[in-house]
């Protein structure tokens, strides 16, 4: 798993069956800053997530990639990679706030 922020969505008109009805986001995943260690930066990557939680552009989520990405109800017959599995409320790390839905 990792933390990603969404920064987008993808529209597919044509698509196979089992993904109708499915939306799709980009995320870009986040670290702990190596040097400060007080905040969340990003890794510079992209992808394509499922999302079934109802996520928004801006939100910072939780994915789960490879198979087990098809291991909740909702993805386990979807040819799928990544999912969105929670909306991150709060970060703590070494006993710090690194990021607050909040603020």
């Amino acid at each position: 798993m990792f933390l990603a922020r969404v920064t987008g969505s993808v529209v597919s008109t044509q698509k196979v069956p089992a993904m109708t009805g499915h939306k799709l986001l980009i995320v870009e995943p986040y670290r702990l800053d190596a040097d400060a260690r007080d905040r969340l930066v990003t890794t510079g990557r992209t992808f394509i997530t499922v999302d079934t939680l109802g996520a928004g552009e801006g939100d910072i989520v939780l994915v789960c990639q490879g198979s087990s990405a098809r291991l909740t109800p909702e993805t386990k017959t979807l040819p799928i990679d990544a999912v969105i599995i929670g909306i991150v409320d709060s970060v703590h790390a070494e006993k710090k706030s690194v990021y607050s839905r909040n603020d």
